[in-house]
């Protein structure tokens, strides 16, 4: 069936703000959060920069009158803990900022693309709070900005209605293994968003029963007993849509026993770990919120491609405009 776009293109850059503008306002206030300016990128040694699942390579490049390389952000969630020291912020208290990076190792689909862009947020907390209700909290509070989001879309563009569950439901990947055991990893969460709308995956990075985990995670951001990822099932595209990844990061302790299941260990050598371990920067929760991917479920996009400039192949223009696909 042939794809057709409800906004043309003028119309798709205009509710393109009107959706930054308002879901930033929104989740500044849920959180409570104060927006600061980000890197674009940082040192290597400094272990600031996001290795991801730990075979993506960022990208590097010389300042001559540095003399030195630097890299590409491939996301803040680092940075932002260090920020939090730095800055002066009490628990209770955190900060937001627009984080844009290049990830030159994404398979590039309808979902994936080089260019990254999201808001990436974080918060101090105290140790009382590494627990599960509180994440739980947390992610509630992130699920009403979206609702709200929802509604003003609504308001806005009728033509746009789009309809999500009044609350969003909880399950770990040990349950939708149990569940859907006979399903590949994206299949349960095809599966999980399908039947209940919005979902929050929790609890990835540990081996499952099966002897692999869920999905990668890096060792060194967030306690992988205490993180997850809020999906939304998307009517365009029938698949389950994530919209963000976060968790409560790890203290001293989970770092090490992290790093160590990775094989990892010589990480505590650097300025970020070390920080850690020795309790100079603050107990965090945090994760980022695809921007790129809000405005494409909400404008009801077809491809990643129309609500972003990025790269693509000739071959990928001309598909999709043979599908009615505009990539901007």
């Amino acid at each position: 069936m042939q794809y057709k776009s409800v906004l043309n293109l003028i119309e798709t850059e205009e509710a393109i703000k009107f959706i930054k503008d308002k879901f930033e306002k929104e989740l500044a206030k849920e959180l409570d959060l104060t927006r600061v300016s980000a890197p674009l990128f940082v040192s290597p040694e400094t272990g600031l920069n996001d290795n991801l699942n730990g075979y993506e390579r960022a990208v590097r490049f010389d300042i001559l009158t540095l003399g030195k390389e630097f890299e590409i952000v491939q996301s803040l969630a680092k940075w932002k803990r260090m920020a939090l020291k730095k800055y002066g912020f009490k628990p209770g208290k955190g900060l937001y900022t627009d984080m844009n990076a290049i990830r030159r190792d994404e398979v590039l689909d309808e979902l994936h693309s080089v260019y990254v862009d999201q808001w990436d947020w974080e918060k101090i907390i105290t140790r009382e709070q590494r627990k599960l209700p509180y994440l739980k909290s947390i992610v509630r509070k992130i699920y009403k900005a979206i609702l709200k989001l929802n509604k003003a879309v609504n308001e806005k563009y009728p033509a746009l209605c789009q309809t999500l569950p009044k609350d969003i439901v909880f399950i770990s990947t040990s349950e939708l293994e149990k569940e859907y055991g006979n399903l590949p990893r994206k299949a349960r969460e095809n599966a999980v968003a399908e039947k209940y709308g919005a979902v929050f995956v929790h609890k990835i990075g540990w081996k499952l029963k099966d002897g692999a985990p869920h999905d990668g995670r890096a060792a060194d951001y967030d306690d992988w007993k205490l993180n997850g990822d809020i999906i939304l099932w998307n009517s365009v595209l029938k698949c389950a849509f994530e919209i963000s990844s976060m968790g409560i990061r790890v203290d001293e302790t989970s770092l090490v026993k992290q790093l160590k299941s990775k094989k990892e260990l010589y990480k505590l050598d650097n300025e970020y770990c070390k920080g850690i371990t020795e309790g100079v920067f603050p107990l965090t929760v945090g994760g980022g919120i695809g921007q790129s991917r809000l405005c494409m479920f909400f404008l009801k996009k077809a491809h990643i491609g129309e609500v972003q400039a990025s790269v693509w192949s000739d071959e990928d223009i001309k598909k999709n405009a043979e599908k009615g696909i505009n990539l901007l």
